[in-house]
């Protein structure tokens, strides 16, 4: 019998990334991976040029320096953070903690398709609960927890759609779960919400020993090529984390620039301005052409046709002019497609080929 992975495995829809080739176009437009439009602070550039000179020495696995960066920055404890290859790493090494063959996680509709990947090899039971319109529903979510749950992920901002829990419905749901269940607050794109009735999770992290908040560098801080991601976790989980992780799973180019991103404020600020401008007129652009688009809180916005085959002939249109959006059909929204908000000259290009789509 020829040897084969496992069923588990061999059974995984793979994902997919955000393409960046298209032919016939030697720089094509990419709006499909919410990157950021600016590129990422000068100050991490060159930390992670001066760390090149010592690739030779492994890195250090601890990533003291960048730990202290991401403290003193948000007034944390070091010794609760965790990081990671991207937030990703971080999602698999809960599962591995905490997650047996058997073992449920939880879902809400639309959520980020890694968490149901990384589970399945794990022999783990993924639960989802349908969503309110395209939000994440609480009561739902309650719902499908059983005595064999032990994981809640809630990406919060959610990809794709942009939407957010206000921080007291993330408080009811975790009031709901038993001590057993961890709550996972996936807050990728935290820095880019401008709303006052949100949290990106510190406050429960601190007070509860059942919640682990995650955060990345490859949004805001235009760092996606460098993998660096991190935790804020309760003392026990991070110790957890600490003996299942790789010993140097975070490069030192990697740490090197996450840190100086990290005390690079000015252009963290630079790139939620431009932000919250272009979202605003991007989403009222696309709006009175009678599309309909979700109030999103992210760096990107969602956008709903009329049908399945309308999102594809919309995003081979785009194509045809050089531009790359993401279809979502994926996260069961297939008549939608997602929009990265670019430079200004990116979304104004992206608007008058969108504008010139032919309409039935």
């Amino acid at each position: 019998m020829p040897l084969k992975a496992l069923k588990t495995v061999l059974d995984i829809e793979p994902y997919k990334g955000g393409e960046s080739k298209l032919a016939g176009f030697a720089k094509p437009i990419k709006l499909a991976s919410n990157e950021n439009p600016l590129g990422c602070s000068p100050a991490a550039r060159e930390a992670a040029a001066a760390a090149l000179a010592r690739t030779e020495l492994y890195p250090d696995g601890a990533a003291p320096e960048l730990k202290d960066a991401i403290a003193h920055r948000y007034g944390l404890d070091p010794d609760r953070i965790v990081c990671g290859a991207g937030s990703d790493e971080i999602f698999q090494l809960l599962l591995r903690a905490y997650v047996a063959e058997g073992d449920e996680i939880v879902q809400s509709q639309y959520a980020f398709l890694m968490y149901r990947i990384f589970a399945r090899p794990m022999g783990a039971v993924v639960r989802t609960a349908a969503n309110d319109g395209l939000r994440a529903d609480v009561d739902g979510l309650l719902a499908q927890v059983t005595d064999k749950t032990r994981i809640v992920f809630l990406d919060n901002p959610n990809n794709p759609t942009g939407t957010y829990l206000p921080f007291e419905e993330v408080r009811r749901l975790h009031a709901g779960l038993p001590d057993s269940v961890m709550l996972v607050i996936d807050a990728a794109y935290a820095e880019y919400v401008e709303r006052n009735d949100y949290s990106a999770g510190v406050d429960l992290v601190s007070a509860f020993d059942n919640v682990v908040m995650t955060r990345t560098f490859s949004k805001v801080h235009g760092l996606a090529a460098l993998r660096v991601g991190w935790s804020y976790c309760p003392r026990p989980v991070a110790d957890a984390l600490n003996k299942v992780r790789l010993p140097f799973n975070v490069s030192t180019p990697a740490q090197a620039a996450a840190a100086a991103a990290m005390a690079d404020g000015a252009f963290v600020d630079q790139s939620l301005r431009h932000n919250a401008r272009e979202l605003a007129r991007v989403r009222d652009a696309i709006r009175a052409m009678g599309y309909e688009v979700a109030d999103s809180v992210g760096n990107f916005v969602l956008v709903r046709f009329a049908s399945p085959q309308a999102a594809g002939a919309a995003d081979a249109h785009f194509r045809k002019h050089g531009y790359i959006v993401r279809a979502v059909g994926a996260y069961g929204l297939p008549d939608c497609l997602r929009i990265t908000i670019g430079t200004v000259e990116q979304n104004t290009g992206m608007l008058d080929v969108l504008g010139a789509l032919p309409r039935s």
